[in-house]
């Protein structure tokens, strides 16, 4: 606990005096996003966080345009997720990869119940392969051969590969999984069946059900704590998902962020945690966005995804100088290695 305190004190140094730092970002954030900027030495609660949080979603969402659905909190003093931004949070929408989350939580509750484990072996095939482009087990072409559950998850919650997907299904069955979200109080979060009932689409969520399942992960409440490191884990590793909420951000405060992107068709979405100097969980955010421009680019210059960027700085710092009295989460730490 001394090593957290102590990294609040040095970094916390300053906080209280300087205006939010950083250059003007090369992104969708124009002059309005920002002088939504806060100047930290006033956001001292979480009312005022949530003042400059409503802000910059709004000219952020507004400058990108299309149709947004969202819920982001921060937790007060109390320990209570306070709304700041509340947009269409009971809406039904395509979730997309967001919700590998919810894949990952099912599996590892079945890890929970001894039903299977995290080194349990699964059998890549040629025919599993999701021939899509993107994740390591479509680019590294060493199949047949297995994996295990655990590398599964890892590579499902970190580089999203769509593989992952298909080798989950293997170990819990698209009608078990919705079943366990059920169970676990997400009806609305589903996955889509198809004829095959191992295989299924990633299907739909809503703003809150999404927003509260990451809540409940962080309270513990959800999985067990093994299961709950691991997954926390994966959504706050470097090699995650960075366009968005983290791009503006160092490698240390990126590992203050836990996240899982999503993206498809015109949908752009972002769901995830960020932590406060000590690890504790001050602000959940849900951002599910359809109909923006520039529909066919999937990378850090599309709209949705730069709005993300601006609002995501903007979040971090808003939130910095709160400490949150809910259990800390070790923040995990960064060592490259330069191979050897």
């Amino acid at each position: 606990m001394a090593a957290k305190v102590n990294r609040r004190a040095v970094l916390g140094l300053g906080l209280g005096t300087m205006a939010v730092a950083g250059a003007a970002l090369a992104t969708s954030g124009t002059a309005v996003a920002q002088q939504a900027r806060p100047r930290q030495a006033d956001v001292t609660t979480a009312s005022a966080a949530c003042d400059v949080i409503a802000e910059v979603y709004r000219a952020e969402t507004a400058a990108a345009g299309g149709t947004w659905s969202s819920l982001v909190s921060v937790v007060d003093a109390a320990g209570t997720a306070v709304p700041s931004v509340q947009e269409s949070i009971d809406e039904v929408v395509e979730a997309y990869s967001v919700n590998k989350i919810a894949v990952a939580v099912a599996v590892l509750d079945k890890i929970d119940r001894g039903l299977i484990t995290l080194d349990q072996q699964v059998e890549v095939s040629a025919e599993i392969i999701a021939n899509d482009g993107d994740g390591v087990f479509y680019l590294d072409r060493a199949y047949p051969s297995q994996v295990t559950v655990g590398h599964v998850l890892a590579l499902l919650l970190t580089v999203s590969d769509n593989t992952a997907v298909r080798l989950s299904g293997l170990v819990c069955p698209a009608a078990e999984l919705n079943e366990i979200l059920v169970a676990k109080g997400y009806p609305q979060t589903q996955v889509s069946p198809v004829a095959n009932p191992n295989r299924f689409f990633l299907g739909r969520t809503t703003p809150r059900e999404t927003h509260d399942m990451l809540n409940a992960l962080v309270a513990g409440t959800l999985l067990s704590a093994e299961s709950t490191e691991f997954l926390l884990n994966c959504l706050r590793a470097p090699v995650a998902f960075t366009d968005g909420i983290r791009r503006e951000m160092s490698s240390d405060e990126r590992l203050r962020v836990a996240t899982k992107a999503g993206w498809f068709n015109d949908g752009r979405n972002e769901a995830g945690v960020i932590f406060d100097l000590d690890g504790a969980p001050v602000l959940t955010f849900a951002l599910f966005a359809r109909g923006v421009r520039d529909e066919g680019n999937f990378g850090a210059t599309h709209p949705a995804v730069q709005a993300r960027s601006v609002m995501g700085r903007v979040f971090l710092d808003s939130v910095t100088p709160l400490t949150s009295p809910l259990e800390n989460r070790e923040i995990p730490d960064y060592r490259p290695r330069n191979g050897g």
